[in-house]
C-alpha cells in the first residue's frame, strides 16, 4: 500500500523551501518529509488490515488493476440463514488530508469509516489511497478516483471464480447502481470532481462507468476555500486538524503549478458554476458550524443550487462542531457533545443514502 510519510536522506546541500508546522516539509531537491504534530500521534498510527471481524467489521487492502490501491471495510459476514437478500448500496471514500497528507490506513479514518460500515445500510465501503501533493499534485488524485470507478465496474462485470474473497463478497453483494462518493475536508472537494469527471464522460451519459452509477455524493467539511478570506476563517477558531497555515500552504501544494485557491479546484464558485452544464448527482453537504471554512461550504451549496443541482446542505451547530470534529475520535469518545454530533451526522448520511 502508498506510503504516506518519506523521509528524505540527509544531504547538507538541500534546504527547507516549503513547511507547513507539524506536518510536512517540502525541499530543495523536491523530496517529502511528512510527519505528525505534538498531539496527533494517535490519529495518524497505521491500522493494519485484519480479517478477523472487530465490532463487526472486517478490513482488506486490495491493490487493484486500474493503479489505485483500494482499503475495504465489509459488515462482517453473516451467517447463511442471515445474510441480506437484496444487494446493497456502496460508498467509494475519498480521504482528506489537503490533498497533501494522510492515509485511509490512518486510525483517524479507520476509527471512523469502521464505524460507519455497521450503522448505515451498506455493502461496504472502499476507501482509495490517493496519490499525495506536491509529489503528485491535481488532477492526480481525481484520476485515481475515477479509477477506482472503473475497478468497481471491473469488479461488477467480473464472473472469475478466483477473485480476493473480499472482492468477490463486494461483487455479490452490492448495488452497483447505488455507488456514492463520500468524502471529509479536501475528499469532499475530490466527491465533486470526481463527480464532474465521470459527469463529463461519454457525454454524460453513464456508460464509461455502466453498470456502476453514481447516486448520490456526500462532501463532509469539503475544503473549499478562496484567495481572500472569508468571516469564518478570520473569526472561527483553528483546530489540530485545520489551521490557517494548513489552510494556506496544504492548498497551494495540492492545486496544480500557477493555481492557487482561485481556481475550480478550491474556489466554491468556481467549483460550481463549472458544473452548470453537467448531469451530478444530489449532493448532501455537511457543514460544521464552527469550521474555518463554514462560509466557503456554505457558498458552496448556495451555487450548485443556483446553477440547477440538488444539493442538500445541513448545518451541525454547537462549540464542539469544527473542522471533521467526527474523525477526534478521543472527543467523540469523551465528550457528550461531540458524541451527539457526530450521531447526527452519521444519522443524516444514514437518511440521504437510504432516499436516494
Amino acid at each position: 500500500m502508498a506510503s504516506t510519510t518519506t523521509a528524505p536522506e540527509t544531504d547538507p546541500n538541500k534546504t527547507v523551501v516549503e513547511e507547513v508546522t507539524g506536518w510536512l516539509r517540502l525541499y530543495s531537491d523536491g523530496t517529502v518529509e511528512r510527519l505528525a504534530p505534538p498531539g496527533a500521534e494517535p490519529f495518524t498510527a497505521i491500522v493494519p488490515p485484519y480479517t478477523e471481524p472487530r465490532n463487526g467489521v472486517t478490513v482488506r487492502d486490495v491493490t487493484t488493476a486500474r493503479g489505485v490501491d483500494v482499503r475495504l471495510y465489509l459488515p462482517a459476514e453473516p451467517a447463511a440463514a442471515h445474510r441480506p437478500r437484496r444487494r446493497r448500496p456502496l460508498l467509494l471514500h475519498l480521504h482528506g488530508g489537503g490533498f497533501c497528507l494522510s492515509s485511509p490506513s490512518w486510525a483517524l479514518y479507520h476509527n471512523f469509516y469502521a464505524s460507519l460500515t455497521t450503522k448505515l445500510d451498506v455493502a461496504g465501503i472502499v476507501s482509495v489511497f490517493l496519490p499525495l501533493a506536491p509529489e503528485h499534485r491535481l488532477p492526480a488524485a481525481i484520476d485515481a478516483g475515477h479509477a477506482a470507478l472503473l475497478w468497481l465496474r471491473d469488479v461488477a462485470c467480473s464472473d472469475e471464480g478466483n477473485l480476493d474473497p473480499a472482492v468477490e463478497r463486494l461483487r455479490d453483494e452490492a448495488d452497483f447502481s447505488r455507488v456514492f462518493l463520500i468524502g471529509d475536508s479536501s475528499g469532499g472537494n475530490l466527491v465533486h470532481l470526481v463527480a464532474a469527471h465521470a459527469a463529463a464522460k461519454d457525454g454524460g451519459t453513464g456508460a464509461d462507468l455502466h453498470p456502476v452509477r453514481l447516486a448520490g455524493g456526500v462532501l463532509l467539511n469539503p475544503g473549499f476555500a478562496r484567495e481572500e478570506k472569508s468571516r469564518s476563517e478570520l473569526e472561527n477558531p483553528p483546530s489540530l486538524f485545520l489551521t490557517e497555515e494548513m489552510m494556506g500552504k496544504l492548498l497551494a501544494l495540492g492545486v496544480p503549478l500557477g493555481m492557487n485557491k482561485d481556481s475550480l479546484y478550491t474556489s466554491p464558485s468556481l467549483a460550481a458554476e463549472a458544473v452548470a452544464r453537467l448531469h451530478m448527482p444530489p449532493m448532501l453537504l455537511m457543514v460544521a458550524e464552527k469550521d474555518l471554512l463554514h462560509d466557503p461550504q456554505v457558498e458552496y451549496g448556495e451555487v450548485m443550487a443556483r446553477v440547477g443541482k440538488t444539493v442538500e446542505t445541513v448545518v451541525i451547530r454547537g462549540a464542539v462542531a469544527a473542522h471533521v470534529f467526527y474523525l477526534n475520535f478521543l472527543a467523540v469518545e469523551s465528550d457528550p457533545l461531540t458524541a451527539e454530533g457526530t450521531r447526527e451526522l452519521i444519522d443524516t448520511i444514514k437518511t440521504f443514502i437510504d432516499r436516494h
